[in-house]
């Protein structure tokens, strides 16, 4: 796979898949400009070399249709602002009205094209429109590593088609530190994961078992693991189609010896609610009818020692229904001692990254990844369709 580093730009057209799925509030105003700016090292990279820069990205869930709600023209103007130079919306992402703004550019002149995902054959990588896409450019760059699980037509189709391509800053970086964190890791590896649905992440830690030193498992995914062992979890939330999955994971980590650790006590609430009657209980002792929503101080000391002394941190999943502050504790304690470690911290997931955003750690954390579905993909050990296309 080329870099950036390594392609011709002087003069070229270069199509950037970006990321500007931000969030955004009623007024339209961007509320986390994260995914704009982990991007701008690429953008003036391009800019510096005389390249003639044309973005694209999504927005939302338009469902293929054009719809204003969904416009990048609030992204054009924030990056306007990033960058301190005029960015032109285009009209649409393809048509003659967009081949001919672009054939007009001049050298260090930037188009953003608007939402690839107000056409439905983007997500269906459909040719036709992967090869008006493509028509557009002379060089095709992939910074977009969030996307690059999924193989559309902005992803795969048109880099199938663009001689001359590559993996921007962003994306290169991503991959980099995915692979220090497993394939390359300092030893002992310590894998962290959470949140609410084992279904999801059973290929990520089955393929990690390979891995991984040590292991721990929190959220209510730790609920299913505690019933596959015949312990009772009241009424918390489980996954009774993969209980027998679930013993099984815990049996090969024995005969692995990779060591799992499991909470031994849990924040409990009678209801779903930020205003329920909580107490703290061990695992063993979680009431009929109640469900457990944070894990207990007993299981965050559990998890500190077991941090201690391991020198490469993979996490992915909150340990409970942080949003909520009475059950935020467990992540937030977790948050910090892996800040506090010297280890080679990685924390990949959106829910993950706001975790760590609440607890005001990002600037002690190694590296945040952009992409969570295509860093879940990675931790099970498949290959990115969008990372892919660019070494063929």
């Amino acid at each position: 796979m080329k870099s950036i580093l390594d392609l011709q730009l002087d003069s070229k057209r270069v199509l950037l898949r970006a990321d500007f799925n931000v969030p955004m509030d009623a007024d339209k105003n961007i509320t986390d400009d994260i995914r704009i700016r982990m991007v701008l090292p690429t953008i003036q990279h391009i800019l510096k070399e005389k390249g003639r820069l044309i973005v694209c990205s999504h927005m939302g869930r338009p469902k293929g249709q054009r719809n204003d709600d969904y416009s990048l023209a609030p992204v054009a103007s924030h990056l306007a602002k990033l960058l301190g130079r005029s960015v032109t919306l285009a009209p649409d992402c393809i048509g003659t009205e967009v081949e001919t703004l672009v054939a007009a550019m001049g050298n260090g002149d930037i188009v953003l094209l608007e939402n690839l995902r107000f056409h439905k054959e983007e997500t269906e990588n459909g040719a036709n429109f992967s090869k008006q896409l493509s028509g557009l450019a002379e060089v095709y760059i992939n910074d977009a590593f969030a996307v690059s699980h999924r193989a559309h037509a902005s992803v795969v189709g048109v880099a199938e088609l663009v001689a001359e391509k590559g993996a921007g800053f962003l994306l290169q970086t991503e991959i980099d530190f995915f692979h220090k964190s497993l394939d390359q890791a300092v030893r002992p590896l310590m894998a962290v994961v959470g949140g609410a649905k084992v279904s999801s992440k059973l290929g990520a830690l089955v393929n990690m078992l390979d891995k991984v030193d040590r292991m721990i498992i929190g959220g209510a995914m730790a609920n299913t693991f505690l019933k596959s062992m015949g312990i009772s979890v009241g009424a918390s939330k489980v996954e009774d189609d993969l209980l027998d999955a679930a013993k099984n994971f815990i049996d090969a980590a024995d005969k692995k010896g990779v060591k799992l650790f499991l909470p031994v006590d849990f924040v409990v609430a009678d209801k779903f609610a930020a205003d329920a009657v909580v107490r703290t209980v061990t695992f063993r002792d979680i009431p009929d009818g109640w469900m457990a929503l944070d894990i207990g101080p007993a299981s965050t000391l559990l998890f500190k020692e077991a941090l201690e002394g391991v020198k490469t941190i993979l996490w992915n999943g909150p340990m409970g229904v942080f949003e909520m502050d009475a059950y935020s504790r467990g992540t937030m304690v977790i948050c910090q001692d892996i800040a506090a470690s010297s280890a080679l911290s990685i924390v990949g997931g959106g829910d993950t990254n706001a975790a760590v955003k609440k607890a005001g750690e990002e600037k002690n954390i190694s590296y945040m990844s952009t992409g969570g579905g295509a860093f879940l993909q990675l931790m099970e050990g498949k290959k990115l369709p969008g990372v892919e296309v660019l070494s063929n």
